[in-house]
Parts: structure tokens; C-alpha cells; sequence
């Protein structure tokens, strides 16, 4: 194993063996970053050997597993947090090196610390060629629409601001409010964070998109609404979930039409994100009501697809449909191979960091709840899957919030709110 040494915060290497990660701590390294996907090569060590590994040694461990052509912004930035997170020097290491340097050069022009006519300068002083890393600055550059992902760890959803750079005109899609369900707090911060970034890039919010009324956590929609005066939409179906849960909570009076959110997409419509096209994919399975926006070459389908190495969705909520679900599916993938696709949650298997964009080709090809099945045997498998999940620990607490747009219950006489949790209403459901 060769080490070369790019600062003095980080060496990158090639495949070191698990009897090397104390010899490793023996030089001084402090931390190890893995960014090689498990079982690239015969013999390799896979990641849950390597943090066992490293633990011994006590040094930190962080899984960015990439390949050269699947790179996202969200694993530049994950490998620049475990960077920023160890506690002294770094050893990143995949096969060879390259792609552990290409990681760290692509978040050092993102950053401005590095002009990306730099990039395969600064490589060839170390014996690295990074053309592929200026080929991927070049693409980026060119995307439209520009995309943020913000993570959410406590419910694994991921947020989006996405962007027009010809206008600076942008969308927010499925942003969380903050609850602990513990406590019944609730707080601002994932949607200020969004907030913030929107002020740093000089953005303007044009739209605030929902693709479905969510089951693991808060919309903060309305929070975002008052703060911008953007109006907020979702897809028109939303009406037949708000049907189906007042009656859960008993509110025989709840204005089950869709009139809490500003505009309510057909499917198929179209709109416009500052100068770029947009349209509306109906995208039911996970739900009665999920769309997927489909905005310049990106889709954000949400509940429908995961990570290719997280499969799909569930579709045993009430008014779920696996059927439905793999109908919704086959819609996403007959868009152009090329075409991004942004999930909204990712549970990191493995252990690995967070991901959240994938394209119609890789998911063809690496997503087994895809390749190779068919509509019976995604129905059989899907159906199989759900039966094992316990559901989301804050539906009961989460829908009667986001049928009402992202609305908190109105105070009572004490002026504290109240949030209603219907017993016994979800029979057969697993527990967990």
C-alpha cells in the first residue's frame, strides 16, 4: 500500500489491509476513510470489517463508498464532513487513490479553495491523473436545474432547494419541521438552515413543492410560506389521503379539499421554475397522492425510488398499493437514461453516508428491486418486504399536520396545542 501524503491533514492509498490499520495509528493517522463500495474484488474487506478494524485501533471510521462515474455532491460533501469531523490526520484510500483525491479536489473547488482549471495540475504533482475529476466539474457547471440536498437525519428525509441559474429563481421540495416525540417539541432549524442558503446564494423562492403528505415527519411548508411568501402546492389526489384520514381523526368537519395548500397540481400539468420547464408525474404507490416534479433534467421522485442499494419504497400504508407503486415506477424509468433522480430519504446501508442522487441508468441497472423483475415479482417481493415494517413512529403524529398543509393544531384556552393520536386505528400493523 502506497500512501501519499497531500497535506497535513490528508494522505490518500490504495486498498490497506486490515492488519495495517494499526500500524496506520502507529504514524499518526487519526481517522480512515473508505471510498470503495463493498465487494469490488474477491478478497477485499468490506466496510463492517474495516470499522471493526479501525475501532481496535482506535481510529474513526467513515464509509464514502463511490465509483468514478456515480460521484454526487452529496458524497463530495460527506467526505469533506468526515474530513472536517476527524480528530487529526485522515487516510483516505479506495483501489488506487484516485477517486479518494478526486473527492477531496471537487470539494475544494465547491468550496473556492481551488479553481477547476487547477484540478489536473494539482493531481499530476502527486502522481494522480484527474481527468475525470474536471470532466465532472464541467458537467456540474453546465446542470440546470442547480440542486442542494439538505439531510434530515432524525427521519433519514432528504430536502431540496433547486435552482434556476438563469434567473436565481428556486423551488423547495418536502421540507421538514423539527419534532422530538419525546418531548413534543418542535423547532425551525432544518427549514432556517434552508432558509440560510437561500440567502447566501442570492436565491429567490418561487415555489414551495410537496410530493405527498408524509408519514415519519412535519412539513414545514406553512413555516416556509410565511417566511417567503412563495406559495405552496402539491398534486391534486392530496384530497382522496385527506378523505381517508379525518376519519382517523374524527374531524368530520375537516375541508377535505385541498384548500390549504395555494395551487394543486393535475397530473401531467406544467409550470415553470424561473426560466426552466417543469411537469407533474402522478406517482402513487407509497401513497393515494404522490407526484414526483419532474424540473429541467431533474426528477424528484421521493417515495418511489431509493438509492439503487435501498430499493423502493413501501406501499402498505393506508391507500398504498404495490401494483400502484410499480406502475409509478416504470413511468419514472421511461424517462431519458441521463435524467437525475432525487429520492427523498436515504438510510444509509451500511453505514455508509448519506446519498441522495441516482439517474434513470443506474437505476436499471444496480437497483435489484428493478433489474430482472416484473410487475408480479416487484408485487411479491414489495408485499413481503412491508409485511416486516413497523410503521413510521410518527404517522399519527405527522399526518393530522400534513394534510393541513404543514399547519400545527390551533392553541386551546391554555394556549397550548394539542396534537390527537387515535388508538387501535391501524390494525395488523407490525410492532416495533
Amino acid at each position: 500500500m502506497k500512501i501519499v501524503e497531500i497535506s497535513e491533514r490528508l494522505a490518500v492509498a490504495g486498498q490497506p489491509s486490515l492488519v495495517d490499520f494499526k500500524s496506520l495509528a502507529a504514524r499518526g493517522f487519526k481517522a480512515i476513510v473508505n471510498d470503495r463500495p463493498d465487494g469490488e474484488e474477491p478478497g477485499q474487506p468490506d466496510s463492517a470489517a474495516e470499522r471493526q478494524a479501525a475501532t481496535e485501533a482506535s481510529l474513526a471510521y467513515s464509509f464514502v463508498p463511490v465509483t468514478g462515474t456515480t460521484i454526487t455532491r452529496a458524497d463530495v460533501e460527506a467526505f469533506q464532513a468526515a474530513l472536517a469531523a476527524a480528530p487529526g490526520p485522515v487516510l483516505a484510500h479506495c483501489k488506487g487513490g484516485t477517486r479518494s483525491l478526486t473527492l477531496h479536489v471537487l470539494g475544494e473547488v465547491l468550496g473556492g479553495r481551488m479553481r477547476a482549471e487547477e484540478v489536473q495540475g494539482f493531481g499530476a504533482r502527486f502522481g494522480f491523473d484527474l481527468a475525470g475529476a474536471k470532466a465532472w466539474l464541467d458537467r456540474e457547471s453546465a446542470r440546470s436545474p442547480q440542486v442542494k440536498g439538505f439531510y434530515e437525519p432524525r427521519s433519514g428525509s432528504v430536502q431540496y432547494v433547486v435552482a434556476d441559474p438563469a434567473t436565481a429563481r428556486c423551488a423547495i421540495i418536502d421540507p421538514v419541521l423539527d419534532f422530538d416525540e419525546k418531548s413534543g417539541a418542535t423547532a425551525t432549524v432544518s427549514a432556517d438552515a434552508i432558509l440560510a442558503y437561500v440567502a447566501q446564494q442570492g436565491l429567490t423562492v418561487e415555489w414551495i413543492l410537496d410530493t405527498h403528505p408524509h408519514a415519519d415527519h412535519f412539513s414545514a411548508a406553512a413555516y416556509l410560506k410565511a417566511k417567503t411568501g412563495a406559495p405552496t402546492a402539491i398534486g391534486a389526489e392530496v384530497v382522496a389521503v385527506q378523505r381517508l384520514w379525518k376519519d382517523f381523526y374524527n374531524w368530520p368537519d375537516f375541508p377535505a379539499d385541498a384548500s390549504q395548500w395555494d395551487k394543486v397540481f393535475a397530473a401531467g400539468e406544467r409550470f415553470r421554475l424561473g426560466s426552466l420547464e417543469a411537469s407533474v408525474l402522478f406517482s402513487p404507490g407509497h401513497t393515494l397522492a404522490s407526484v414526483s416534479y419532474l424540473i429541467g433534467d431533474a426528477a424528484f421522485v421521493h417515495d418511489t425510488l431509493f438509492m439503487p442499494d435501498s430499493g423502493t419504497a413501501r406501499a402498505d400504508f393506508p391507500g398504498g398499493s404495490a401494483k400502484a407503486l410499480w406502475a409509478s415506477i416504470e413511468a419514472i424509468l421511461a424517462l431519458p437514461d441521463e435524467t437525475r433522480l432525487f429520492t427523498g430519504h436515504d438510510y444509509r446501508p451500511g453505514g455508509r453516508a448519506a446519498r441522495w442522487e441516482s439517474t434513470v441508468g443506474e437505476q436499471k441497472r444496480t437497483n435489484p428491486h428493478i433489474a430482472g423483475q416484473d410487475e408480479a415479482s416487484f408485487v411479491a417481493l414489495r408485499q413481503a418486504r412491508d409485511k416486516t415494517l413497523p410503521m413510521p413512529k410518527l404517522i399519527l403524529h405527522a399526518l393530522q399536520v400534513n394534510i393541513r398543509g404543514g399547519r400545527l393544531p390551533e392553541p386551546e384556552g391554555n394556549g397550548r396545542r394539542y396534537l390527537k393520536i387515535p388508538l387501535d386505528a391501524l390494525p395488523g400493523a407490525v410492532w416495533g
